[in-house]
């Protein structure tokens, strides 16, 4: 089986030598109260509540982005806290450090990243790493490093050692020439940012290694994803996400999108469990490899009213960004998620009224905020 490292380890010294500010270096391995000699050769991350036959041994790669996390805490519920793993090239705040198994890891280091695989004989991994659609059009040769060269070094690894494979895909994937509303799992892509084009890479090439070498591999395309407990991190959707902060710290917003642009949105709950349950549904009930899942569509404008409801006097401009617009233009109006209600029971829960009043119960009560009958 071809080994995709030498391009790795190239891209990540060129990262490292250019000074570029992204974080990606090579440090050794942190765990809580463990110290780096002792998690190369130790398996203290297991839970001893648990028999290793009858939960997976979990690492999540980019775990400190907006949904590993939650997934992580997810996970750890589900399965036990020792049997999950949360990495990142980023140190993590104190609150997310002692919830639980926390390592470095560098998904352009292969052989740091084979050793925590192998070393905390992980069963299932959670592929998280990636520049979203923003800034990844504002630093390409970075976004096809850490969201190509990077999945490369994971498909290799999960398929040497018969990994369950997760790897998020998006509305994203899709392109001007997609049919858009509503938007089929097979149809033309074609998209046109680095962040939607190595998407497309991943769900193919798992597709490949699937066919190929019979690796596990499983996609769900994510609509945007809407969560209260994590700031935007730099994507076309994130609007959807700043809107509720500044309502409670400002009361007024400018958002970056046209008010009539509509796109596929979840609420963080509804993405970490349809991720869950797409991984635990049994190999012979999935008909594809990669699905789209969906919950509602909104435009800019129907979230802010239906946010007034809740802060009537919120005051909110357009300062349309070209970028992002354009991008947006290229995205699904809707997901066509039929495949994943029929093949594993797919079913959201979160609509638009129930989405805006979680998130304002999440995020506290405020002076502004006059309750809805």
């Amino acid at each position: 089986m071809p080994i995709v490292r030498n391009m790795s380890r190239a891209v990540s010294q060129l990262l490292q030598s250019s000074g570029c500010g992204c974080g990606i270096s090579i440090v050794p391995i942190r765990c809580i109260g463990v110290s780096p000699r002792q998690v190369a050769s130790d398996a203290s991350f297991h839970s001893v509540s648990f028999a290793e036959t009858d939960h997976p041994r979990v690492l999540i790669t980019g775990g400190l982005g907006q949904l590993g996390v939650g997934l992580a805490k997810l996970l750890r519920k589900r399965f036990g806290k020792n049997n999950v793993i949360l990495s990142d090239i980023r140190k993590p705040a104190d609150n997310v450090f002692y919830s639980g198994p926390f390592i470095y890891a560098d998904i352009l280091d292969y052989k740091n990243l084979r050793e925590i695989v192998v070393n905390n004989r992980i069963t299932w991994l959670f592929h998280y790493s990636a520049l979203l659609s923003a800034v990844g059009e504002a630093n390409v040769p970075l976004a096809r490093a850490v969201n190509i060269t990077g999945l490369h070094n994971v498909l290799d690894i999960a398929a040497e050692h018969n990994l369950r494979l997760f790897v998020p895909s998006t509305i994203g994937a899709f392109g001007p020439t997609s049919p858009r509303d509503p938007t089929p799992d097979l149809c033309i892509q074609r998209p046109r940012t680095i962040y939607g084009v190595s998407k497309v890479h991943a769900e193919l090439m798992g597709e490949y290694y699937h066919y190929r070498y019979g690796l596990d591999f499983r996609c769900l395309r994510y609509p945007g994803i809407i969560s209260a407990d994590s700031q935007p991190g730099g994507g076309t959707t994130d609007y959807a996400v700043q809107i509720f902060h500044d309502a409670m710290k400002t009361g007024k917003f400018q958002c970056n999108l046209k008010p009539d642009t509509r796109l596929p949105m979840m609420y963080i709950d509804d993405c970490l469990r349809a991720t869950l349950e797409v991984m635990e549904a049994p190999a012979e009930a999935l008909s594809m490899r990669t699905y789209n899942i969906s919950a509602m569509s909104f435009t800019p404008e129907e979230l802010a009213q239906e946010v007034q409801k809740h802060v009537p006097e919120l005051e909110v401009t357009y300062d349309v960004d070209k970028v992002r617009q354009a991008i947006a233009d290229s995205w699904p109006m809707n997901f066509d998620d039929r495949n994943a209600r029929r093949d594993w029971g797919w079913k959201h829960d979160y609509d638009l009224p129930e989405l805006v009043t979680t998130m304002f119960s999440f995020l506290g009560s405020d002076s502004r905020i006059a309750q809805a009958n």
